[in-house]
């Protein structure tokens, strides 16, 4: 597979996900995984997810921001690994970007609940992975 078609067929994965995996690091050294919802994306360079500010994975992420993203077809076997930084964010902005009608439920005191954060993930480098061929690539 040219590593230009795998950069396109990686980004219409990642436009059409509704579900990615973040990959982060544990207290322990050891990988965590976690089904999250991208809320958002920037081509394949940022990946937008919200999550609570008291959850397991954003103190994983305070203490080492390296992670990787993983998007999957399963009906078509296609994988998109993305490797980069991970920042919380908690600023007006990043959280109107992402507020969904409904988060009342989970975040009472509205878009400024303490208890609402944001994550932006910024990619590094990628690899895609369909029909046996494997393509890694610079984000």
């Amino acid at each position: 597979m040219e590593k230009e078609q795998a950069i396109q067929d990686a980004l219409a994965l990642a436009d059409d996900a509704t579900i990615a995996m973040l990959g982060t690091n544990g207290d322990d050294g050891y990988p965590n995984i976690k089904a999250m919802i991208k809320m958002e994306n920037e081509g394949l360079k940022t990946i937008w997810f919200s999550t609570n500010t008291s959850s397991k994975r954003v103190a994983q992420i305070k203490r080492d921001s390296k992670v990787c993203v993983y998007f999957v077809d399963m009906d078509q076997w296609k994988g998109l690994m993305l490797v980069g930084m991970i920042e919380v964010l908690q600023d007006m902005e990043s959280r109107q970007r992402l507020w969904r009608p409904g988060y009342e439920k989970y975040y009472p005191l509205g878009v400024a609940d303490p208890d609402y954060s944001v994550l932006r993930f910024t990619a590094q480098w990628g690899n895609y992975y369909h029909a046996l061929s494997n393509v890694s690539f610079g984000v």
